[in-house]
C-alpha cells in the first residue's frame, strides 16, 4: 500500500497513527517532494471510481489562490489531471494507492471498511 502525505498535516498525522495502531504496512511518499505524475493521477482517478474534484485539496492555499473553484467545472478531466500533477500541495491527503482500492482523505469509517 502506498500512501501519499504531507509530513506537516494534522490529518496525515493521524492517517498514519491510525494505520499503525492498526498493524497496517504502508509505503510513504512526500506529496509535496514526490508528487503523483500525471499518468499515476489518472491511473488513480480512473481505479477509484470516485468523482475527480475529490482529489483536490479544496481547503488549500494553492487551490484558493489559483481560484480553482471556479475554474474547475469549465476544465477538461485532462487539464484538471495535468494540473494536479503540477503541484502536490492542490492534491487531497493522504492519498491512499492499495491493490484495487483509492482512497482519498482520511475518513476513519471508510478506511475501517477498506483496510480491516
Amino acid at each position: 500500500m502506498l500512501l501519499f502525505c504531507y509530513p506537516k498535516c494534522s490529518t496525515c498525522q493521524k492517517a498514519k497513527h491510525w494505520l499503525n495502531d492498526h498493524g497496517i504496512a504502508y509505503t510513504e511518499r512526500n506529496i509535496k517532494e514526490n508528487n503523483p505524475s500525471y499518468e499515476e493521477l489518472k491511473e488513480f482517478y480512473h481505479a477509484s471510481g470516485l468523482p475527480l474534484k475529490k482529489f483536490f485539496n479544496t481547503s488549500g492555499l494553492v487551490y484558493k489562490a489559483l481560484q480553482l473553484k471556479d475554474k474547475l467545472p469549465t476544465m477538461t478531466e485532462e487539464e484538471q489531471l495535468r494540473l494536479l500533477a503540477t503541484d502536490g500541495m492542490l492534491v487531497k491527503r493522504p492519498l491512499v494507492i492499495g491493490a484495487g482500492y483509492v482512497l482519498a482523505g482520511f475518513k476513519e469509517a471508510e478506511w475501517q471498511a477498506q483496510l480491516q
